[in-house]
């Protein structure tokens, strides 16, 4: 379970940014307050001193350490106090030269009490919810918006959303690939999102493309390597956790179109990392388009799932 290598290292660049961003502002109104009160420097100063201070109180022995290190304690919250009068005489904010962080419970590490902080993980899953391709679906396409009563067929449709519910519950020991089938309009992109979603929700690398655009991607690395350089945008849909392609066999097919499926349907299979596509195509059409390794891996490494009924679409118009 991972997010992409391209995620964690875009985060951990921004919650870097964010804390130099926050000590620049910092420096910033100490530089601006010292130049108005240059008492309040010589006040910082001692300050930053205690903890010498403390250490001498210490190695002076035993006798009177309590009483030393109250008086160092009082001496302290006198300075506090006059600091803050000095500011407040400015018309300063007693927290104005302090140290501000965006999420005060990581102090914008990312990290608290040895485990990601909230706002670390949800910048995670908001930036992987980019890179998946579904930022837009996710927004009108979950689980909880699978409503079953737009269906005539709501037993069979009722199978298929628990089977889509069960399967990213599974996720971590059951990797299957799925193929839904059916035409357009039935629900296979709306099952599909809610899988990516919830599985991006996880800590999951999830990538949701059409196929048309996958390919693309392919062809453009395919002759970027021979007439340039770059790193490859196309090995993300061979290494990510789940790759989903939508709308398979609406691409134009070629020799090339050909080889590239294959690839991606070989390569992640020999990895044991799953597929889920989804097609308007039937299987005579399906075996009518694709050469006979291809159709043989459908057919004999994914699940089948079919969507029946009428196209929603029309019928909400």
């Amino acid at each position: 379970m991972s997010f992409s290598k391209h995620v964690i290292n875009k985060i951990n660049e921004e919650f870097e940014s964010k804390r130099q961003r926050n000590e620049d502002l910092r420096d910033t109104r100490l530089a601006e307050v010292y130049s108005k009160l240059p008492e309040i420097k010589t006040i910082d100063k001692e300050l930053s001193q205690t903890g010498m201070s403390i250490m001498s109180c210490a190695l002076a022995g035993k006798d009177g350490l309590d009483e030393r290190i109250k008086n160092l304690r009082e001496r302290n919250l006198e300075l506090q106090r006059e600091r803050a009068i000095m500011l407040a005489s400015r018309g300063f904010d007693e927290s104005y030269t302090d140290l501000h962080y965006d999420c005060e419970l990581c102090q914008d590490y990312g990290v608290h009490n040895g485990k990601l902080c909230s706002c670390y993980k949800n910048r995670l899953i908001e930036e992987q919810f980019k890179l998946s391709g579904i930022s837009n679906l996710i927004k009108t396409q979950s689980f909880e918006a699978f409503s079953l009563d737009l269906y005539e067929n709501k037993e069979e449709m009722g199978q298929l959303l628990d089977y889509a519910t069960n399967y990213v519950r599974d996720f971590a020991t059951v990797k299957d690939n799925i193929l839904f089938v059916g035409g357009t309009g039935l629900g296979k992109t709306h099952l599909s999102t809610a899988i990516a979603k919830s599985l991006i929700e996880k800590g999951y690398n999830v990538i949701y493309e059409t196929a048309q655009n996958i390919f693309f991607d392919f062809d453009n690395d395919h002759f970027r390597d021979r007439f340039g350089d770059g790193e490859p945008v196309s090995q993300k849909y061979l290494d990510c956790d789940l790759l989903i392609i939508d709308d398979l066999g609406a691409e134009a097919v070629n020799s090339f179109t050909v080889a590239y499926l294959y690839n991606i349907i070989n390569t992640r299979l020999n990895k044991n990392l799953p597929i889920i596509a989804s097609t308007n195509l039937n299987s005579k059409e399906i075996r009518s388009k694709y050469h006979d390794r291809i159709t043989s891996r459908l057919f004999g490494e994914f699940n089948i799932k079919l969507f029946t009924g009428n196209d929603l679409r029309k019928l909400q118009k």
